[in-house]
């Protein structure tokens, strides 16, 4: 499969660059080179998919902003500064103008051939790409948005609210495509880097989904999210069953198409496990996967130690051989554990969405008792994630999972004190997914040790990114609009479903 859709996507380069020399391309306001018209729709499905994981699950401000990882030498996101609008508007804007329009024609592209096998998948992980926006941004151009072909080139910014709604009647509208689609339909096969054109798969990711996106508005829409948990969790397809339905990218490792998150780090010497990382994981089996032991092992309980986050440069530098480097999977040179470089770590998969963030979730809303999940349930569901997480990480030693999971802080508590248990097992078992452990923590407010460092230029711990700056020159209207209804661009002002954290029990 990987071969099959990496030729796909050296087809797709060669034919933008025979199409690069026709001036007639210019004329088109929404043409991505990255996407010429002519393309299959499986190439530009790989090519959009790769792009989209590429931008989103990788070594981001999400992850060092709730204190995953930090730097020893340029603590810039630590502190905030290259988080201002300069350093991320190139996310906000190449997602619109590369994989969300690659997935639009993929999408288009299927309904006219009614192949529910090409649209659908198309369907769900363009959900994911707009998720992303939003959950960093807020309000964003969502229904008018990818239309400049139609002459939409200034797009209104939906209320964050409404893209919510937008995305369960899309997740749903794409399982029901997908399960009345023939079993001899033309689909994606081959061209899927995800799951090689398995319906099934993909119909539970889509539920899954769904239930990330409901637990979304627990707290500022609780009825909107117990209906979408229950729709979810009661679909015919079901939700992730087990590691063997994780949504992931697995990556050939060829030095062309090399994990993302794992190719950040790799040639970086500054960064480092973060020490509100490191000091929830002081017995947990997975550090050894996360982090690899400080040269002076005596220095920290089990020999792995992090960084205090938002320190100034100099502060920080004191730190290089004091906290741990990224695991040997992730990050640079030879240790005792392995070696980053080699066929293993750059084939990592990145993974989009988990069996066991599923399952945090499922606990979640049995102990609030939402979507019709059993109370009683909530414990199973919470060892069981954690138990999913580390045999995804590659934690096999049952023995040593079941003594973690009986141990004092581990051990199910219920309540109040079990939904931060479940949160803060759930941002651990996150490592990795830099959107997803920020929005988490917005929304639950756990690990409560997250506070911004002496360097930080402001002193909260942002809930969102400016806006683009190119949107306030091409879009202006629209964006002052969004502006006014939202509040004010900048780090403090929090998106919709981030609005109302006095009704989370884990806040208090």
């Amino acid at each position: 499969m990987t071969k099959i859709w990496i030729r796909g996507l050296t087809g797709l380069a060669l034919m933008t660059s025979a199409m690069a020399c026709s001036t007639d391309n210019l004329t088109n306001a929404n043409k991505n080179p990255n996407s010429p018209t002519s393309a299959p729709p499986g190439a530009l499905f790989a090519n959009a998919t790769v792009n989209s994981v590429g931008r989103w699950v990788v070594f981001g401000g999400g992850a060092v902003l709730t204190q995953q990882f930090s730097s020893v030498l340029y603590p810039t996101v630590d502190s905030y500064i290259s988080l201002q609008a300069d350093g991320t508007s190139g996310s906000f804007t190449s997602a619109y103008t590369s994989d969300l329009a690659d997935f639009r024609k993929v999408v288009d592209a299927g309904k006219a051939a009614g192949q529910a096998g090409v649209y659908g998948p198309a369907m769900v992980l363009q959900t994911w790409d707009f998720s992303n926006l939003t959950d960093q941004w807020g309000d964003v151009p969502y229904t008018e948005a990818l239309k400049a072909d139609s002459g939409t080139v200034t797009p209104k910014y939906d209320p964050q609210k409404d893209i919510y709604a937008g995305f369960f009647v899309t997740l749903k509208a794409a399982v029901d495509a997908m399960a009345a689609s023939p079993a001899a339909s033309p689909g994606l096969g081959s061209s899927d880097p995800v799951y090689g054109g398995d319906l099934t798969k993909w119909r539970r990711f889509a539920n899954s989904l769904h239930v990330r996106y409901a637990m979304r508005l627990v707290n500022v829409d609780p009825i909107t999210a117990g209906a979408e948990l229950k729709a979810a969790f009661t679909d015919a397809a079901g939700v992730f069953q087990s590691n063997a339905d994780n949504a992931k990218m697995v990556w050939p490792g060829d030095g062309v198409y090399d994990n993302p998150f794992a190719s950040g780090v790799k040639s970086r010497l500054d960064v480092r496990l973060a020490r509100t990382l490191t000091s929830l994981m002081t017995n947990d089996p997975r550090i050894r996967v996360y982090g690899r032991p400080v040269a002076d092992s005596g220095a920290y309980p089990g020999g792995y130690g992090g960084e205090p986050s938002g320190l100034s440069p100099d502060s920080a530098a004191k730190w290089f051989k004091l906290a741990s480097w990224p695991g040997a999977i992730f990050g640079p040179g030879v240790t005792s554990y392995g070696t980053y470089g080699t066929s293993a770590g750059l084939k990592t998969p990145s993974y989009i969405m988990t069996y066991s963030e599923l399952l945090f979730l499922r606990a979640e809303a049995a102990e609030r008792g939402l979507g019709g999940v059993p109370s009683g349930e909530a414990a199973t569901d919470y060892y069981a994630a954690i138990r999913a997480s580390m045999e995804q990480w590659g934690i096999t030693d049952g023995g040593a999972i079941d003594v973690f999971l009986a141990s004092p802080g581990i051990a199910y508590k219920g309540g109040t004190a079990g939904l931060k248990q479940i949160a803060t097992q759930n941002w651990i078992a996150l490592f990795s997914d830099s959107p997803q452990v920020w929005a988490e923590w917005r929304r639950t407010c756990q690990p409560d040790i997250v506070l911004p460092g002496p360097a930080a230029i402001v002193p909260y711990v942002p809930r969102r990114y400016y806006y683009a700056t190119t949107e306030a020159l091409v879009n202006a209207a629209n964006l002052n609009d969004a502006i006014a209804r939202q509040g004010p661009d900048n780090f403090a002002t929090r998106i919709y479903w981030d609005t109302k954290p006095q009704n989370a029990p884990t806040c208090h």
